[in-house]
């Protein structure tokens, strides 16, 4: 873990030189975030949530939510510091339990100073999990917004998160954002549940560059993948490569973390990179003036890294083996960063 942190600070270092040299330009930070079950206190009878309840399994109470909506707000304020002192212009998140959280999380004390608003729409989700967007409305303003269900040809009771695709204009400049939260890795054959979530996502690329040909697009979230794996190197074609990319192709631009063994999250002592962002050929383009890629990162942050135990050195979470131990999130946020 030490040399993991050795070389993502390295990168940081950098890419923070890279942004500096352009002191002329403004950064806009576009970020990713797993909020690792942020779910209200509230028994809903359609979803499976009574664990997060005063009297379910994790005892789930008004002042541990409070506390984890804190630990959230906190975190996302952080994004894109030093570049950004207001957080994130645009930020995908996923495992929320509904819009109440949402505007809970941006009244916190830490947020309410920024103009934040949010687009949600409920998914028919098991567990009530749904994907959300928050925006800055002093930069982003957005024109439109549509969830694509997830609709399993062989398995239709199948239930899983929708895809939310939010178009807007940021910068004089137009940007499409997909949210994502692909199917979890329970069971042998999981992995065609993730590769049908990325036929959805291409999908939706594929329609909007029908209307807009050179369109900006950024796919964004936890696609439960990495990005050597089927769904997304060979479904979404996402190269690792920005000289391999096609026109109307797709740019990883995580891979180049994963191939250096820094991840998002880790299970059972091996990181994975499951949050990932993917951008679309315009915004590498050396002919674009407008919004354009110049770095992305893993916001591995010390105080969003567990500090002491046996998961030192790994994501501070909220819960540890069924206790609470007032962490943040099992994943670390990915973001981009965009200049024009």
């Amino acid at each position: 873990m030490k040399k993991t942190l050795v070389l993502g600070l390295l990168f940081a270092i950098l890419g923070t030189t890279k942004i500096c040299a352009q002191t002329n330009r403004k950064v806009f930070p576009v970020a990713f975030y797993n909020l690792e079950n942020l779910f209200d206190i509230y028994d809903d009878p359609n979803t499976n949530d009574s664990e997060f309840t005063p009297t379910g399994a994790n005892a789930w109470t008004e002042g541990k939510y409070k506390q984890k909506v804190n630990n959230m707000a906190r975190a996302i304020r952080a994004l894109g510091s030093p570049y950004s002192s207001s957080g994130p212009a645009v930020l995908g998140v996923c495992e929320i339990e509904n819009r109440n959280v949402l505007e809970d999380l941006i009244a916190d004390p830490q947020l309410k100073d920024l103009n934040l608003d949010i687009v949600h729409y409920d998914s028919p989700d098991r567990r009530g999990v749904d994907v959300g967007f928050i925006y800055n409305k002093d930069v982003f303003t957005p024109f439109n917004t549509h969830a694509y269900p997830y609709v399993l040809p062989t398995d239709s009771s199948f239930r899983t998160r929708d895809q939310l695709l939010v178009s807007g204009t940021m910068a004089g400049d137009t940007l499409h954002v997909i949210v994502n939260h692909w199917p979890s890795r329970y069971g042998s054959k999981s992995s065609g549940l993730r590769e049908f979530a990325a036929s959805i996502t291409k999908g939706i690329c594929d329609s909007i560059y029908q209307v807009q040909p050179g369109a900006k697009i950024v796919i964004m979230g936890d696609l439960n993948d990495d990005p050597t794996d089927k769904s997304v190197r060979e479904v979404l074609q996402a190269k690792k490569n920005i000289k391999d990319v096609p026109e109307q192709g797709l740019y990883n631009t995580m891979w180049g973390f994963y191939d250096r063994g820094i991840g998002s999250l880790s299970y059972q002592g091996k990181w994975n990179l499951f949050d990932q962002i993917i951008i679309s050929r315009p915004l590498i383009d050396n002919k674009n003036n407008g919004l354009r890629f110049v770095r992305a990162e893993i916001f591995n942050r010390d105080f969003l890294i567990q500090q002491e135990g046996k998961n030192k050195g790994y994501p501070h979470r909220t819960f540890s083996q069924g206790v609470f131990i007032n962490g943040y999130s099992d994943h670390f946020p990915t973001l981009i960063y965009l200049t024009k």
